[in-house]
C-alpha cells in the first residue's frame, strides 16, 4: 500500500522538465532577453523619433521656415536601405537553412552597405555645408541634420551588433539556433530602421 501511493506522488514531469533545463543551459532565457532588449530599444527610439517629428511639424509651421532641397544622394541612400533590408531577409532565411556560405556573403554585403550608406550620408553633409544650408542658418536645415545624425547612430549601433554576429559566426563557436536566433534580431533592426528611415525622408520630402 506504502509503494502505491509513494508511486502516486511521484512526479515524472519534473525529471523531464529537469533534463531539458540542464541541457539548454540558459540559452533559451537568455535569447528571449535579446529579443525583449531589441524590442524595448526599438519603443524607445520610435518614442524620441515621435517627438521630434510632432516638433518639427509644429516648427514647420512659423513663417520663417524655409524648405531644403533634396540631394539625389538621398534618393540613392533609400535605395541602399532597401537593398540591405532585402539582404537581411535573405540571409535570415539561409540561416534557417543552414546555408553557411551564404550567410558569409550575405554578412559582408550588408556591413558594406551599411558603410556606404553612412559614407553617403556624409557626402550629403558636405554638399549641403557647401551651398550654404548651415544648422544655424534655418530650423528646417537643424532639423535636418538632427534628424539624419540620429538615425546614423541608430546604423551604427546596428552595425556593431552585427559585427558580434559576424565575428561568432565565424569563429562558429555558438550553436545554430543561437546564430539563426541572433541573424534574426539584426534582421528585425535592419528593417525597423528602414521604416525609420522612410518616415522620416517622406516628412522632409513632402513637407
Amino acid at each position: 500500500m506504502n509503494k502505491f501511493f509513494k508511486t502516486l506522488a511521484e512526479k515524472p514531469w519534473e525529471e523531464s522538465q529537469a533534463k531539458i533545463d540542464n541541457e539548454h543551459q540558459g540559452k533559451t532565457l537568455s535569447l528571449s532577453k535579446y529579443k525583449l532588449g531589441l524590442r524595448t530599444i526599438m519603443v524607445v527610439s520610435t518614442i524620441i523619433f515621435s517627438f521630434f517629428i510632432i516638433a518639427y511639424a509644429d516648427r514647420m509651421l512659423i513663417h520663417d521656415w524655409r524648405s531644403m532641397p533634396e540631394p539625389w544622394l538621398l534618393w540613392a541612400n533609400t535605395g541602399i536601405l532597401i537593398l540591405s533590408s532585402i539582404m537581411f531577409h535573405l540571409t535570415k532565411i539561409a540561416s534557417d537553412r543552414q546555408h553557411n556560405d551564404k550567410i558569409k556573403k550575405g554578412l559582408y554585403f550588408i556591413g558594406f552597405l551599411a558603410y556606404t550608406f553612412l559614407f553617403s550620408q556624409l557626402l550629403v553633409w558636405y554638399q549641403l555645408l557647401n551651398s550654404g544650408y548651415y544648422a544655424a542658418t534655418n530650423p528646417a536645415n537643424a532639423f535636418f541634420y538632427l534628424f539624419t545624425a540620429l538615425h546614423g547612430l541608430h546604423l551604427i549601433g546596428g552595425l556593431y551588433f552585427l559585427g558580434r554576429t559576424t565575428s561568432k559566426f565565424l569563429r562558429n563557436n555558438s550553436k545554430v539556433q543561437e546564430i539563426q536566433h541572433t541573424i534574426e534580431l539584426c534582421a528585425i533592426y535592419w528593417h525597423f530602421l528602414l521604416a525609420v528611415w522612410i518616415v522620416l525622408f517622406g516628412l522632409m520630402l513632402f513637407t
